[in-house]
């Protein structure tokens, strides 16, 4: 009994986080994305203590099928800067985790804070109410070495995190995995009492080699940062939004945004049109972030048959291009994508005019040859999850946003009768591309 009692003190010893340092750690941790990336981890196996607390694998056979056999996936595999994910929240860390007298580096976890919209107005005793937002920690990109699981390193990886964000005001902390990653749920939902939160869905599109067609009766604007912040401001105020970042603005102005699109009916827009005082009576509203430097994604598991049939499409494509062949990149090697977000809608004719917004997104992407595919990530409950374009390859219903309450939330929030991990889906799931 005595020798049990010692073991778990001496396997902690064994094990110090402490920050990432890049020129000491940057060839480790690229060595752990490499072993942990695109299914070579095993994260979808049962592994307890396991590696990867995000979307690596995303399955895109139907559930039917799920248990019968494996069929079609989406790989996502990170690449370039390491602070890629974090570095645009006002407090960012990655720490590392070493293990032994080697002082090996077998694990990796970021973590930021950021204020975000809870999707309601807290309401005030004289009758005034303004938008909540709530600062929230958000945990990525947690690696562990597979040939050091289940020595608690993962454990003592998120604690530490927890333990930093906290430490600078975090009321709630999240995570995002997948619900085949019985690993990473059984880490974060058993151990650490994350609860199941939002379920959103990862719809995607290939970019095809001919241009699609927008109706000439849809006028498509592009809206300068200034004016497409106003645009949101009155569109998407921060309580019909849950996770709206406090930092709109700077994201619509950010290098990589490549566009915020009003789309509008040229037979019904009036004089308040795209830039007046009130909407026009139909309106479509999005913006394209180009996520083709910070990630790549790969489908797996097609037959041969079908990647020849591709394959014949695109050269058939190649040398009779009148003909209009539906043709699709190569998928089955690594290609990036565009994300849509803050996509908006209203008024009888705004699906339409989302659908072009869409549309005019994919033909924008078709200038990048690195751009294989356009995507958004949208809540269940989002009107326009049913409008956008996608293929069911391309796409993925697995994702799992998990929440947990820090102690000091209510201070934090400043609402001591009120818990948003129990609260249902308010207003629209806003995703941020810069954490993709």
């Amino acid at each position: 009994m005595g020798v049990m009692d010692e073991a778990e003190p001496m396997k902690k010893t064994m094990i110090r986080v402490r920050e990432f340092d890049v020129a000491r750690d940057l060839l480790a941790v690229e060595e752990l994305e490499r072993l942990c990336q695109v299914g070579l981890s095993g994260d979808q196996g049962s592994d307890h203590d396991g590696g990867g607390a995000e979307k690596k694998k995303k399955t895109t056979t139907s559930s039917k099928n799920n248990n019968k056999k494996r069929g079609m996936s989406l790989h996502v595999e990170q690449i370039g800067d390491p602070f890629a994910r974090v570095r645009h929240a006002p407090d960012h860390v990655i720490l590392v985790a070493e293990y032994g007298e080697e002082e090996e580096v077998v694990g990796v976890i970021k973590a930021c804070t950021r204020m975000v919209s809870r999707g309601k107005q807290k309401k005030h005793s004289f009758g005034c109410s303004k938008p909540q937002f709530v600062k929230v920690a958000c945990l990525l990109g947690l690696r562990v070495s597979p040939s050091h699981r289940r020595l608690g390193i993962a454990t003592e990886l998120v604690r530490r995190a927890e333990s930093w964000c906290a430490a600078r005001g975090a009321a709630y902390a999240t995570m995002a995995t997948t619900s085949s990653n019985a690993a990473s749920l059984a880490l974060f939902a058993g151990r650490f009492a994350y609860a199941p939160f939002r379920r959103p869905a990862f719809l995607g599109h290939p970019v095809h080699r001919h241009r699609a067609r927008v109706p000439r009766a849809h006028r498509v604007l592009r809206l300068p940062p200034p004016l497409a912040a106003a645009a949101y401001a009155a569109l998407l105020p921060p309580s019909a939004a849950e996770f709206l970042p406090a930092d709109l603005p700077s994201l619509l102005a950010h290098k990589l945004t490549l566009g915020t699109y009003l789309a509008v009916d040229r037979r019904s827009a009036g004089a308040g049109g795209a830039g007046g005082p009130a909407p026009p009576p139909s309106f479509a509203l999005l913006s394209v972030w180009d996520a083709t430097r910070s990630l790549r994604l790969r489908v797996g598991g097609a037959p041969a048959l079908l990647r020849a049939s591709l394959a014949a499409a695109r050269a058939l494509d190649a040398g009779a291009p009148w003909l209009r062949v539906p043709s699709v990149p190569d998928i089955f090697r690594p290609f990036g994508t565009y994300l849509m977000y803050g996509l908006r809608m209203g008024g009888p004719e705004g699906p339409a005019l989302l659908r072009s917004l869409c549309r005019h997104a994919h033909n924008v992407a078709r200038k990048n040859p690195a751009c294989a595919v356009v995507a958004a990530d949208l809540g269940p409950e989002d009107p326009a999850a049913a409008v956008v374009p996608h293929w069911p390859k391309f796409s993925c219903d697995e994702d799992v946003w998990c929440i947990k309450k820090f102690g000091n939330a209510a201070a934090a929030a400043g609402d001591d009768d009120d818990d948003w991990t129990a609260a249902p889906p308010h207003g629209v799931l806003f995703v941020d591309p810069r954490e993709f």
